[in-house]
C-alpha cells in the first residue's frame, strides 16, 4: 500500500526540492568533507551512491538537525545524512520522483520510491550503521521528529 500524498500538507518543501533537483552540482567541498566525518566507512560508501541533488539535500538537512538538536550522536547525524539513502534503489530522475510523489505506488520503481526509508535502513544496516542511524533512516527512535521536522523546513 503506498504511502498516502503530501502535495498540499507540504507544497513548500516539494517545491523546494523539485529547484535543487533541477542541478546536478555536487555538494559544496566543505559540505562533502563535513558529511564525511560524519559518517563510518561503509556509510560513507553509501553516500557516494546518492545523486549529487540527494547529498546536497542530505547535508543541508543534517546541518539544520544538528542545529536543531546540539547533543545529537555521530550515529543521529549519520542517520541524517542517509536519510533518503534507499532512493538509490528506484532509479527514478527527478521527474519519475515527481509522477512517484502525484500518482503514488503504481509501478515497481514508484513503490521503492514509496518505500525508500526501509529500504534506506536494510542497506544502512548491511553497511554496518549502528542501531540509532537504521532507526533514523526508518523514520523510528528519539531524533526522528527533528529529523522530520528539519527535511521539512
Amino acid at each position: 500500500m503506498s504511502k498516502p500524498i503530501h502535495l498540499l500538507t507540504h507544497p513548500h518543501h516539494l517545491a523546494m526540492r523539485f529547484f535543487g533537483s533541477l542541478s546536478s552540482k555536487p555538494p559544496e567541498p566543505d559540505e562533502e568533507a563535513w558529511a564525511l566525518t560524519q559518517l563510518l566507512p561503509g556509510e560513507q560508501q553509501l553516500w557516494h551512491r546518492m545523486s549529487n541533488q540527494d547529498r546536497r539535500h542530505s547535508a543541508t538537512v543534517a546541518r539544520r538537525f544538528v542545529a536543531a538538536r546540539p547533543e545529537a550522536t555521530r550515529a543521529e547525524i549519520a542517520g541524517a545524512l542517509l536519510h533518503d539513502v534507499g532512493k538509490i534503489q528506484c532509479g527514478l530522475g527527478t521527474w519519475g520522483r515527481v509522477a512517484a510523489s502525484i500518482v503514488g505506488g503504481r509501478t515497481e520503481r514508484f513503490r521503492c520510491y514509496q518505500d525508500h526509508e526501509r529500504i534506506g535502513s536494510e542497506l544502512a544496516e548491511a553497511a554496518g550503521s549502528d542501531a540509532a542511524t537504521v532507526d533514523l533512516i526508518a523514520e523510528r527512535g528519539p531524533a526522528f521528529e527533528t529529523l522530520h521536522a528539519c527535511d521539512h523546513a
